[in-house]
């Protein structure tokens, strides 16, 4: 009630006399239900740059005179508001856009008011079309237009004050003549820009919208260790060496190159080959040990070069046309130079020593948590910007951040904060395998993408009731997910024991359902050698080096690399919230919709999920979903096979794991 009523100050004049009565401003109109909002703007809602940002809105007033209404935006580091229309699209909602035109922080309101000229001409074209219209009438139109020409420009008030006397000379005695005379566009239009906004009502809040650049929703990215890239074994390769895979994963048509942490590794408790405790100087250690004799989180291993070597390795990516993604893992090895310097910054257990890591029953001997609740925490957090901003000083626009769910929530709203503000175009992906809740804070308060349960989910109902809640929830407005298909950590069961069949499967399914997804190095050569009852992989690559020949029998490169070139060359691949379950009558055949119709772009994905047997089943396309007239025959292009179908509403689909576990089909128009 309070913010509906705005009081003058009341005085009272004496005990004995009567109170002032306050004067009162009841705001008219109601503005509710306003979209797109996070947590009722606690957070932003994600874009992308260039791309319009359309809100909509209930509003309305009581009443039934005409009101308007208009979406209100600046760029957060600006002051002056510009203004765009709103239009009502029914039941009192109200829909209006702007445009996102700069890689920024933008926020908007919404401001709605009473047309006073629309309400009168409204109620005098009823009453005249009813013969009720009387002079007086007229009068209150013609003051109303009088005032609208005096805040109208020169040309527009000499043509409204002579079409205003024109009317009261031809028309004064025909109201019905005189309420079409009224009504003309360009008067409306006038005043609808001059008019008084009567009784205007501005919403009190500010919402935001971060407008990320394209990458930050669509990318497909490959993970690789540098040091494994060595042309002679076991010698771990230099970043310099390492840059001879460039060209491989490019052609393979990634954007993204990912690399594990490359700072100098501790000695102290350096675990050996799968994990084994006390690896010692001859063993490579787990990178994620982070921090040696050498330096810490602002140095790079000694095995790999130095940091003018990894400028280097940047260079030569950007020169495919690759981006680099660093590992940011806010963590210590015993060695790092972070604990001689600042022992507070780590929790102690009661006989003095630091506490390592610990993920029941997985233990770290090599890792130090840092403590963010050290009372040294305006240094630590110091100190970790630092860090962060060393590497975007050398040109990494991208991060994958480490276990982000084991630190406080609102050090990364303050880090990524901190970054975005002086390099908007920077990414953060969040590798948390956690809480859905603890998950969807991390993207709420900042992180541009977010790892997710799809590396889990593989029954068809699963995969369509997590999908539906990716795409089709609040989540959509701030939850980017990128569908890994695999990590240094994870080998799931059905790639552990379902051959090449299951790797293009679920490479399918990551490649089309989600906009960004990734694979580890070894997912094209099929590699499935798991620790018994685990998700591990035997001889991990993260405490060993491990060459790889790519040109092994039995790779799918040339599948990866199509499936990539599909994604590049079609529109409806990009975005994540077109996307629409189809009805298929095999519980183990997936069929979906991708569509981009604004250019054109429609794909149609069928999965077999089982990567041992053959299906077969009826797909239904429902035509207004394709935008197909009923009835229509209507073409249709596989992709990966080149092979072309006339289809209808029905189809039979018939697809072997071992030949052509998919189906991703162009619609090409009508038959």
């Amino acid at each position: 009630m309070t913010q509906n009523l705005k009081h003058a100050d009341a005085r009272r004049a004496d005990s004995t006399t009567h109170s002032v009565r306050p004067r009162i401003h009841l705001e008219r109109h109601i503005i509710e239900a306003i979209s797109p909002v996070v947590d009722d703007g606690r957070y932003p809602v994600k874009r992308i740059v260039g791309e319009p940002c359309v809100v909509e809105a209930d509003v309305f007033r009581d009443g039934h005179d005409v009101i308007r209404a208009a979406v209100k935006w600046r760029r957060e580091r600006e002051n002056r508001f510009n203004e765009a229309p709103m239009t009502p699209i029914g039941d009192d909602r109200w829909r209006g856009a702007f445009p996102l035109e700069a890689n920024d922080v933008f926020v908007f309101t919404i401001e709605a008011w009473t047309d006073r000229y629309a309400s009168w001409l409204a109620d005098f074209q009823k009453k005249s079309a009813a013969g009720k219209a009387v002079s007086p009438d007229l009068d209150e139109g013609v003051e109303l237009l009088r005032d609208i020409a005096a805040r109208a420009s020169v040309t527009d008030r000499a043509w409204l004050i002579e079409m205003i006397n024109d009317v009261a000379r031809r028309c004064r005695g025909d109201l019905i003549r005189a309420a079409e005379a009224f009504s003309p566009q360009r008067i409306q239009s006038i005043a609808s820009a001059c008019g008084e906004r009567f009784e205007r009502t501005i919403h009190p809040g500010l919402f935001k919208v971060v407008a990320d650049r394209r990458r930050a929703r669509f990318g497909a990215w490959y993970e690789m260790f540098p040091r494994s890239q060595t042309p002679e074994p076991p010698r771990p390769a230099t970043l310099r060496e390492a840059e001879r895979m460039l060209p491989y994963i490019a052609d393979l048509g990634f954007d993204v190159v990912y690399l594990p942490p490359i700072h100098p590794i501790g000695i102290a408790n350096r675990k050996g080959p799968n994990n084994s405790p006390n690896g010692g100087k001859h063993h490579p250690g787990s990178p994620w040990a982070i921090g040696n004799g050498d330096g810490g989180h602002d140095a790079v291993e000694s095995g790999l070069g130095t940091v003018a070597d990894f400028d280097h390795f940047l260079e030569a990516a950007a020169r495919q046309g690759l981006e680099v993604a660093l590992d940011f893992a806010v963590q210590c090895s015993p060695d790092h130079p972070w604990v001689e310097a600042h022992p507070e910054w780590f929790r102690h257990r009661p006989d003095g020593t630091i506490k390592y890591a610990e993920n029941p029953p997985k233990e770290y001997q090599d890792i130090y948590p840092v403590d963010f609740s050290t009372e040294d925490q305006t240094a630590l957090m110091a100190e970790l910007r630092r860090t962060l901003f060393f590497w975007i000083g050398r040109g990494v626009r991208i991060f994958r951040v480490d276990n982000p769910h084991t630190k406080p929530v609102r050090f990364w709203e303050w880090l990524i904060g901190e970054a975005r503000r002086a390099h908007p175009e920077t990414i953060f992906l969040a590798e948390a395998f956690t809480r859905p809740k603890m998950m969807k804070v991390l993207a709420k308060c900042g992180f541009s993408q977010s790892y997710t349960y799809f590396t889990w989910r593989n029954a068809k109902a699963e995969i369509i009731e997590y999908l539906t809640e990716l795409a089709h929830t609040e989540m959509r407005e701030y939850f980017r997910p990128n569908f890994f298909t695999n990590t240094p950590d994870i080998l799931t069961p059905i790639l552990q024991t379902g051959g090449p069949p299951a790797f293009r499967m679920r490479l399918a399914l990551a490649a089309t359902l989600a906009p960004s997804y990734g694979i580890y190095s070894g997912y094209e050569l099929c590699e499935n050698d798991a620790v018994p009852g685990t998700e591990e992989y035997r001889n991990s690559e993260k405490y060993e080096i491990k060459p790889r020949n790519f040109d092994a029998d039995g790779n799918i490169s040339e599948f990866v690399a199509r499936i990539n070139q599909i994604r590049r060359e079609h529109p409806a691949l990009e975005r994540f919230d077109n996307l629409t379950f189809l009805p298929a009558d095999s519980d183990q055949i997936l069929f979906y919709a991708k569509s981009d119709r604004e250019r054109g772009d429609v794909i149609l994905v069928a999965v077999n999920l089982d990567p041992v047997n053959w299906h077969e089943c009826t797909v239904t396309t429902p035509l207004e979903v394709i935008g197909v007239p009923p009835g229509a025959a209507y073409r249709v292009t596989d992709l990966l096979t080149g092979e072309a179908y006339v289809w209808r509403e029905r189809n039979y689909v018939r697809l072997d794991p071992n030949h052509q576990p998919a189906h991703i089909l162009r619609l090409d128009g009508p038959a």
